[in-house]
C-alpha cells in the first residue's frame, strides 16, 4: 500500500508538470505567432527586433520538445531539522517547468540544486534526507525507487533496493551506486540502434565530469562500457546550460569517429534540449575535398605523423621563390624589366612578413607593381614630378607577363591543390622531405596525379593534411564580410547578434569542442582540432587500450603535446563499466592483457549468469555456425539489436551465408538504409568503435588480431581491435573462429582452453 500511494502522489504531480509544460509550449507559439503576423517590413530596428524574438521562440519550441522522454524522472527531499522528517522536495527532470505563479515544478538537471541528485551517497549526503527514482513510461508513473540518507519517517536507511538490485544483476563489489534499481533497468533495456541519454541515472564519477568547470582541456580515460561518450555529451549539454552566453554564439563542437557514429549519438543532445550543436568527422572539417578512400596502414600512418606539418611548411616555402631569368613587360611606350635581383629583394621581405602564404602575395604583388612603375615614370618624366593620381600599379598588375611572372614567384595557392601536386610529383616531395623521413617513406608518399582535382581519391589521413595546407596558406581571396547595421549606441541588441559569416577557406572555431574516441586521432588530425579552439575549452574522451588507427597518437602525453593546451589539462579516469557485464568483461580482459598489458578493464557493476560462447570450428563448418549463432542470438534478445563482427576481407563471404539463411543481414554504413536500427547488422570489426548491441557474434577473432600485420601474426593494433569487438555487447557474447584465440587461457563453455598466443609483431 505505501508504494502505491507513492506511485499515486507522483504521478498527479506528474499530470500537474505536464499540464504546465503544454502551457509554457503555448506561450512560446503565441509570441512566435504574434511577431510573425506583424510581417516583414519595418526599420532596421524593428527588423532586428522580430528576428530575436522569432529565434527566441524556435528556440524555446525546440528546448520543450522532449518527445516521449519522461519529463520527470527523480526527486530530492532535503534534510529537515527534525532528524525524523523532511525538507524541501525538488523534482528533477529534462526540462525547468513552472506552474501559473512561476512556482517551479519541475528543476532543470542542470541547474545547482539538482547536483546531490547525482552525487550523495551514504558516506556525504549533501543535505539529502532522500533521493527517489521514478520509474516513467509514456506518461505514466510505474514505480518509484527511494533511499535514505537519514531516518526519514521514522524508516531508518533502507538498503532493499540494494539487495533486490544485486539479486536482479548487480555485483556485490562495495561500489557506492545512485538508484541501482533505476540503473539496471535502464542497462537492461534493449538496443534501439540509437544511443539514448543517461540523464536519469547518471553516477557520481560521471557527474563531476559533467560539471567540471568550462576552461582548460579535459581529458577522460574510460574502458569499454564506462559512458564516457554519454558523459561528454551531457557535459556539452551541462555547459550550454550553464554558459549559454557566450557558447550559443561561439558554437560547441562535437567530433566523432566515422559517420556511422554520429547517427548512432545524433539524437542524444536534442533528447536534452540542445539542438545547435555541430556534429562532425574529423574528415568533415575540411569543405575543400570529399573523403571517397582507403590507404596502407603505412601510408596513413605516415601522413599522419606530426613531421609532415614541417613537411608541408617547406611545401608552401618552395613556392615562394624569386625570378631564374629576368622578365620583359611591355608597358605603354616602354618596356620594363622585372629583374631576379629586384624579385630576391622583395620575396626576402616578404617571406620575413607575418601572417599566411596568400595573405602576403598582396604584398609581393604591390611591391613589384610599385618598383615598375617608378621605372616606368623615371623613363617617361624623367627629373619631372609625375602627374598626381596616376594608375600606373594597377595597370601593371592587370598586364599579362607581371600576372604570369607574380604566379611564378608567389602563387596564390589553394590547400587540396597544394596538397595534391606536392604528393604527385616525387621531385617536390623529397625536396620538401629530406632529412624528415627516409626515402622509403618519402617514397610511399606519392600517388599518380589527376588530370582534375575532382577525380582526386581523397583519404582521411589527406583531409588532415589539406587542413594543414590552409592554415599555412590562408584563403585565397581576402575574405568579404558584410557588416551589420548599426542601430545606434544605445543598441539593447547588440549581445543578441550572430557571428559574422565564416568562408569555406576560413577555419570556423569554436566555444568548447568535445572528441570522442581520441585514441585514435594521429597527430596531425589533433591539430586540426586544437586550431579549431577558440581559448583551448576542450573535452576529449578516449580509452588507449582501444586505439585501433593506425596513425594513433599512442598515449594520452602525445595527446597532450599535440593539442597544445594553454594550461596543465586535468586528467580523470572513469573506473566502472555499467553497459558491459561481468561475464563479457572477464573474457576481453584476457585478450586485453596481451595487447596492451599495463592497462586493467574497468569494474563492471552488472552480471547477467551467462558466460560468452568462445568456440573453434572447422573452416567448412564457420558458415553455419555464424547463422545459427545469430539465429539464436536473435531469438535471445529479441526486440533487442544483434551485431555479427568480423574481419573486414570476410564481409562479403558472411553477410552473403546469412541472407541465404534467410538473415536480414544489414550493414548499418549505408546510411538510407535501416542503419543501426535493424535487428541484425553486420559491420567489419574495425567500424565497432563506441557502438553498443544486445548481444554479439565477432567471427574469426584470430584474423581480427592480424589487422595491420600484413599476415605476419598477431598484432598488438589487431588486438586492441578484438578487444574493441568483444566488448560491444550490452549481454550476450559469442566467439566463432577457426583458430584459437589469440589471447591467454580462456574457457570455453566446454571447459577447453583455448591456446596462449603473447607474441606480437
Amino acid at each position: 500500500m505505501p508504494q502505491e500511494r507513492e506511485v499515486a502522489d507522483e504521478q498527479a504531480f506528474l499530470n500537474r508538470a505536464y499540464v504546465a509544460l503544454e502551457m509554457m509550449r503555448d506561450e512560446a507559439r503565441s509570441m512566435l505567432g504574434d511577431v510573425l503576423d506583424i510581417g516583414r517590413g519595418g526599420t532596421f530596428q524593428s527588423r532586428t527586433e522580430r528576428d530575436i524574438v522569432v529565434n527566441t521562440a524556435l528556440s524555446r519550441l525546440q528546448q520543450l520538445d522532449i518527445g516521449d522522454q519522461a519529463l520527470c524522472f527523480g526527486r530530492i527531499d532535503t534534510a529537515a531539522e527534525d532528524p525524523d522528517g523532511l525538507g524541501e522536495a525538488f523534482h528533477i527532470g529534462r526540462v525547468a517547468v513552472s506552474g501559473d505563479d512561476l512556482e517551479p515544478l519541475v528543476v532543470d538537471w542542470r541547474a545547482p540544486v539538482a547536483e546531490p541528485f547525482y552525487r550523495a551517497t551514504g558516506i556525504e549526503p549533501l543535505g539529502l534526507a532522500r533521493r527517489r527514482h521514478l520509474h516513467v513510461r509514456n506518461k505514466e508513473v510505474l514505480g518509484v525507487e527511494d533511499e535514505y540518507f537519514t531516518r526519514g519517517d521514522g524508516t531508518g536507511p533502507n538498503h532493499s533496493q540494494v539487495e533486490q538490485a544485486t539479486r536482479d544483476g548487480l555485483v556485490e563489489d562495495g561500489l557506492a551506486l545512485g538508484g541501482p534499481g533505476a540503473l539496471l533497468a535502464a542497462l537492461g533495456q534493449a538496443r534501439t540502434g540509437r544511443m539514448g541519454d543517461i540523464v536519469g541515472t547518471i553516477q557520481r564519477e560521471q557527474d563531476e565530469i559533467i560539471r567540471a568547470p568550462l576552461p582548460g582541456l579535459l581529458i577522460v580515460q574510460g574502458g569499454p562500457g564506462t559512458g564516457k561518450t554519454a558523459v561528454a555529451l551531457h557535459r556539452a549539454a551541462y555547459l550550454l546550460y550553464t554558459h549559454r552566453f557566450p557558447l550559443e554564439r561561439q558554437g560547441v563542437l562535437v567530433v566523432g569517429p566515422n559517420p556511422l557514429f554520429l547517427r548512432y549519438i545524433e539524437q542524444v543532445l536534442p533528447s536534452l534540449g540542445e539542438t545547435g550543436v555541430t556534429l562532425s568527422t574529423v574528415s568533415g572539417l575540411v569543405p575543400e575535398i570529399q573523403v571517397s578512400a582507403v590507404e596502407p596502414d603505412e601510408v596513413a600512418a605516415l601522413k599522419g605523423d606530426a613531421r609532415m606539418a614541417r613537411l608541408l611548411a617547406r611545401a608552401v616555402r618552395t613556392r615562394q621563390r624569386p625570378l631564374k631569368q629576368d622578365v620583359s613587360i611591355a608597358f605603354g611606350v616602354a618596356v620594363l624589366t622585372l629583374s631576379v635581383e629586384m624579385t630576391e629583394a622583395v620575396v626576402a621581405r616578404a617571406k620575413r612578413r607575418p601572417g599566411p602564404h596568400n595573405q602576403r602575395h598582396r604584398f609581393v604583388e604591390r611591391e613589384l607593381s610599385g618598383v615598375l612603375a617608378s621605372q616606368y615614370r623615371r623613363r617617361i618624366y624623367g627629373n619631372v614630378e609625375p602627374e598626381e593620381g596616376d594608375d600606373f600599379e594597377d595597370q601593371i598588375r592587370r598586364a599579362p607577363e607581371f600576372r604570369a611572372a607574380l604566379r611564378r614567384i608567389w602563387p596564390r595557392l589553394a590547400p587540396h591543390e597544394l596538397v595534391h601536386d606536392l604528393l604527385g610529383a616525387p621531385a617536390l616531395i623529397r625536396a620538401a622531405g629530406t632529412d624528415l623521413f627516409s626515402e622509403g617513406d618519402l617514397a610511399l608518399l606519392y600517388r599518380p596525379r589527376s588530370e582534375m582535382l575532382e577525380d582526386v581519391s581523397w583519404t582521411p589521413a589527406d583531409a588532415a593534411l589539406v587542413d594543414e595546407a590552409r592554415s599555412l596558406l590562408g584563403p585565397l581571396r581576402a575574405p568579404r564580410r558584410q557588416a551589420l547595421a548599426s542601430a545606434g549606441p544605445q543598441d539593447l541588441f547588440d549581445q543578441y547578434r550572430v557571428p559574422e559569416p565564416v568562408t569555406e577557406e576560413e577555419i570556423r572555431s569554436y566555444g568548447h569542442i568535445v572528441v570522442d574516441e581520441v585514441q585514435d586521432l594521429s597527430p596531425m588530425q589533433l591539430r586540426m582540432i586544437e586550431r579549431r579552439s577558440i581559448s583551448g575549452s576542450m573535452t576529449v574522451v578516449g580509452d588507449m587500450g582501444q586505439a585501433t588507427a593506425p596513425a594513433a597518437a599512442g598515449t594520452w602525453e602525445s595527446v597532450v603535446t599535440h593539442l597544445a593546451p594553454r594550461k596543465p589539462p586535468i586528467v580523470v579516469e572513469l573506473t566502472v563499466s555499467y553497459r558491459t557485464p561481468m561475464e563479457v568483461l572477464d573474457a576481453a580482459a584476457k585478450v586485453l592483457a596481451v595487447a596492451e598489458p599495463s592497462m586493467r578493464p574497468p569494474r563492471p557493476v552488472r552480471t547477467t549468469g551467462i558466460l560468452p560462447d568462445l568456440r573453434v570450428v572447422a573452416p567448412d563448418e564457420l558458415g553455419e555456425a555464424v547463422v545459427a549463432a545469430a539465429w539464436r542470438e536473435l531469438e535471445a534478445v529479441a526486440p533487442g539489436r544483434v551485431a555479427v563482427l568480423l574481419p573486414a576481407p570476410r564481409y562479403e563471404e558472411i553477410a552473403q551465408y546469412l541472407r541465404a539463411a534467410g538473415l536480414p543481414a544489414v550493414d548499418p554504413r549505408i546510411s538510407a538504409g535501416e542503419g543501426l536500427g535493424a535487428t541484425l547488422v553486420v559491420l567489419p570489426a574495425d567500424d565497432a568503435n563506441g557502438l553498443e548491441f544486445d548481444a554479439v557474434v565477432v567471427v574469426e577473432p584470430a584474423s581480427i588480431a592480424e589487422r595491420g600485420g600484413g599476415g605476419r601474426g598477431h598484432t598488438q593494433r589487431g588486438l586492441r581491435t578484438l578487444y574493441v569487438a568483444m566488448t560491444r555487447p550490452t549481454r550476450r557474447l559469442t566467439v566463432l573462429g577457426t583458430t584459437p584465440l589469440p589471447s591467454a587461457e580462456i574457457e570455453t563453455g566446454e571447459s577447453e582452453m583455448w591456446q596462449v598466443r603473447a607474441g606480437i609483431n
